[in-house]
C-alpha cells in the first residue's frame, strides 16, 4: 500500500523529467539530476543551497543535485536547504522520493489548507505554520501557510503564500554561520522567530483598529456594527493561527533533552515561546474588548432608538393636542353656523318668522350653545 501511494506521488515525475549526468562540482561527484521539461512554466524553487559548518558552499541547479551533496563521503556536517513556492505535486513527489519524506505529511503539503501543527515521523519533523501580515491600505490581515520538512541534514520549506519572507530568514542565518552550523534546529528556530515577529505588526494594527472603532461607536456611526463583526472575525482568525504556536513551542521544548538540542538554541526557542504567549494574551484581550464594545454599541443603539421613539411620541402627542384644539373650535363655531343656516333659508312659511323677538332669541341661542361647548372643552383641556 505504501509503495502504491508513493508511486502515485512520483509517477508524473517519470514522464516529465529526463536524467542527465552532472559533472563534478568542487571535486564532489553528483548523482544524475532530474531536469524538468516544462516549457513556459515559472520555476517553483526559490533557493537551493548547500551549507557546511554554517557557510554556503554550493547553489545547485536542481533538488537532485543538492541531494547528491549529502550522499558522498564528505557529507558530514552539511545541510541542504530547499525553498519552494507553491510547487507542483510532482515536484513535492520528487522531494519525497529523494529525502524519504512521510507520505501523510507530503499529502498535507500538496493540498495545503492545514491547521498549524508539529509532527515527528522518525527522524523527520513536519511543521505547519500560519504566517500573517497586516495590510495597512485595506486594514485587513492576510494569512500565509508554510510547511517545513526538517531532517538531520536537510530543511525543505514550502510556501503557499507571499508571507513569511524566508529570504530574510536565510540572509539572517547566513550572516551568522555559528548559528546556522547548529543544523536544522537553527533553521526551525529562525523561521519560528520570523513567523512570531510577523504577528507583532498584525497585533498592533488590530489594536489601532479597535481604538478607531471605539471612537466610531461613541460618534454613532451606523456602519460600526458591521466593522465590529468583521474585526471580531479577524481577531478569531489570528487566534486560530497563533494559539497553536504555543503547543508547537511546548512540543519542541519537550524534546530538548531527548534530541540533545544546543543550549543556546534552547534559550532562543524559549524566547520565541515567551513572545507567543504575549501575543496570545493580547489577542485574547482583543476578543474580550470587542465583546465589550459590541455590548456598549448595542446599548447606545438602544438608547438612540428610545430617544427617537420618545421624540416621535412627543411629536404625536403634540399633534393630537393641536387636533383636539382644532376640533373643539370647529364644534364651537358649528353651533351658530347651524342656527344661522336654518334661519337663513328663504322659505315663505317658517316657524317664528313673524315673531318680534326671533332675531335676539337666535343670537342668544347661538351664544349659549357656543359658550356651553367652550366650557365643556375647557374642562377637558381641549382648548
Amino acid at each position: 500500500m505504501a509503495d502504491r501511494r508513493r508511486t502515485q506521488l512520483t509517477a508524473p515525475l517519470t514522464a516529465l523529467t529526463t536524467l542527465t549526468r552532472r559533472p563534478r562540482h568542487n571535486g564532489v561527484p553528483h548523482a544524475p539530476e532530474a531536469r524538468l521539461e516544462l516549457p513556459g512554466r515559472a520555476a517553483k524553487i526559490i533557493d537551493n543551497a548547500v551549507y557546511s559548518n554554517g557557510k554556503r558552499i554550493a547553489t545547485p541547479d536542481s533538488p537532485a543535485e543538492s541531494h547528491a551533496w549529502l550522499t558522498d563521503d564528505l557529507a558530514e556536517g552539511r545541510l541542504v536547504w530547499l525553498g519552494l513556492y507553491r510547487p507542483e505535486p510532482h515536484q513535492v513527489g520528487e522531494l519525497a522520493e529523494q529525502y524519504d519524506l512521510p507520505e501523510l505529511a507530503v499529502e498535507d503539503a500538496i493540498h495545503a489548507h492545514q491547521r498549524p501543527k508539529f509532527e515527528r515521523y522518525g527522524d523527520t519533523l513536519f511543521v505547519v505554520l500560519k504566517a500573517a501580515r497586516y495590510l495597512d491600505a485595506r486594514e485587513e490581515v492576510e494569512f500565509g501557510e508554510l510547511h517545513l520538512f526538517l531532517g538531520r541534514d536537510f530543511a525543505i520549506t514550502i510556501r503557499h503564500a507571499e508571507s513569511p519572507d524566508l529570504s530574510r530568514v536565510r540572509r539572517r542565518l547566513e550572516s551568522d554561520p555559528e548559528l546556522l552550523a547548529r543544523g536544522t534546529e537553527a533553521v526551525l528556530y529562525a523561521i519560528l522567530d520570523a513567523v512570531v515577529d510577523g504577528y507583532v505588526p498584525v497585533v498592533d494594527g488590530l489594536d489601532k483598529d479597535i481604538d478607531e472603532i471605539e471612537l466610531e461607536v461613541f460618534r454613532g456611526d451606523p456602519r460600526v456594527s458591521r466593522r465590529i463583526y468583521e474585526l471580531s472575525q479577524e481577531v478569531l482568525d489570528v487566534q486560530r493561527a497563533c494559539a497553536p504556536l504555543a503547543g508547537i513551542c511546548a512540543a519542541i521544548t519537550a524534546g530538548f533533552e531527548k534530541y540533545g538540542v544546543d543550549e543556546d538554541l534552547r534559550a532562543y526557542l524559549r524566547d520565541v515561546a515567551d513572545h507567543v504567549t504575549g501575543i496570545n494574551e493580547r489577542v485574547d484581550g482583543f476578543r474580550l474588548q470587542l465583546r465589550d464594545i459590541l455590548t456598549v454599541n448595542a446599548t447606545l443603539v438602544a438608547q438612540r432608538q428610545n430617544e427617537e421613539m420618545k421624540t416621535l411620541s412627543e411629536t404625536s402627542i403634540a399633534q393630537g393636542e393641536e387636533v383636539k384644539k382644532i376640533s373643539a373650535w370647529a364644534a364651537i363655531l358649528f353651533a351658530p353656523s347651524l342656527v344661522g343656516g336654518v334661519y337663513g333659508m328663504n322659505f315663505s312659511h317658517m316657524p317664528e318668522l313673524g315673531w318680534a323677538f326671533g332675531y335676539p332669541f337666535a343670537l342668544a341661542l347661538m351664544f349659549a350653545v357656543s359658550f356651553t361647548l367652550y366650557v365643556v372643552f375647557k374642562r377637558r383641556d381641549w382648548i
